[in-house]
């Protein structure tokens, strides 16, 4: 009698159990729903889209094929991959990227022979013109400029050229709705070329400050990079305060080291990305960190540590 009911309530309960299981399969996401649902949960990068994130290119370019820097970009929620050589910018249309600001092609590291020089006036400005106009073709707001070296030019000679020099390549800059961006750059990390750039003459903000309100132009702004002004001149959101509509682009990098955004440098990047909108800043923040580890995990830390 005992094992008949045990039978019975054998019996119930596998019935019952197949029924629950028949109405939970029914409930439960196809494989096509559940991997949607992964993707989701994994999703990683922009979230918030306050900020305008770009990559730049060079960081990357020894990881990834320009295919594949887009492809990341894309998944990560950048807009823009930036210094790249215009004859790239189909491979970005393809992938409904821009980029935010366009190099000038000077045969050599652009920033050495620059606007403080006037000897370096008429190659530079032709390089600038063609920058310009393979901007606006593709609708890249920015181009780069730089000071250049010092040479023999002294600071107060070096200011001069560069108004004299931006002054007149602004009317091209205006006529085609691109912006002019002049990079601060440090000259105390000589350690490596990518890293710093002794003898460079545009080294505070105050000096590329200086160039820029007597140039006077609305189209020619500043390069606000993070990592050299840290360097060179730190107290960085109350300068990003004193710069306000001035700063036309900005450039992201852990110091010491030019490496990661991560917890082994000094520059803490949420708050000076809060302060970047709190002056209303519309453009772009270019992640211009040299890998020293995985490039996708670390590029996708500061993508999410910028992202506001």
């Amino acid at each position: 009698m005992q094992f008949q009911e045990n039978s019975t309530s054998r019996r119930t309960l596998l019935k019952t159990g197949l029924g629950l299981a028949a109405g939970a399969s029914a409930l439960a996401p196809t494989s096509t729903q559940a991997n949607k649902i992964r993707l989701f949960r994994k999703k990683s990068g922009v979230k918030k889209g306050r900020i305008n994130q770009s990559v730049v290119s060079w960081c990357f370019a020894n990881h990834w094929s320009t295919d594949k820097m887009c492809k990341v970009a894309s998944d990560l929620g950048c807009k823009s991959i930036e210094l790249i050589a215009p004859d790239q910018f189909p491979i970005l249309s393809k992938h409904g990227l821009t980029c935010a600001i366009t190099p000038i092609d000077m045969g050599g590291p652009p920033f050495i022979q620059g606007w403080n020089n006037p000897k370096y006036h008429e190659k530079v400005g032709a390089a600038t013109r063609k920058a310009i106009d393979a901007a606006s073709e593709f609708g890249s707001p920015n181009v780069i400029a730089f000071n250049g070296f010092a040479e023999d030019i002294s600071p107060e000679a070096g200011i001069k050229n560069c108004v004299k020099g931006l002054k007149a390549i602004a009317a091209d800059a205006e006529k085609k709705k691109v912006t002019l961006c002049l990079e601060m750059l440090n000259t105390r990390d000589d350690s490596d070329p990518n890293k710093g750039h002794p003898g460079y003459q545009g080294d505070h903000i105050d000096y590329c400050m200086e160039i820029l309100k007597k140039v006077g132009s609305p189209n020619v702004k500043l390069l606000f990079d993070i990592y050299h002004v840290q360097i060179m001149d730190g107290d960085v959101i109350r300068r990003i305060g004193e710069c306000g509509e001035y700063i036309g682009h900005v450039h992201t990098a852990g110091n010491p080291g030019r490496g990661e955004l991560d917890d082994t440098q000094e520059i803490n990047y949420p708050p000076i990305m809060r302060a970047l909108l709190d002056i209303g800043y519309k453009g772009f923040v270019g992640q211009e960190f040299i890998p020293t580890r995985d490039p996708l995990k670390g590029l996708t830390e500061a993508v999410e540590l910028c992202d506001v």
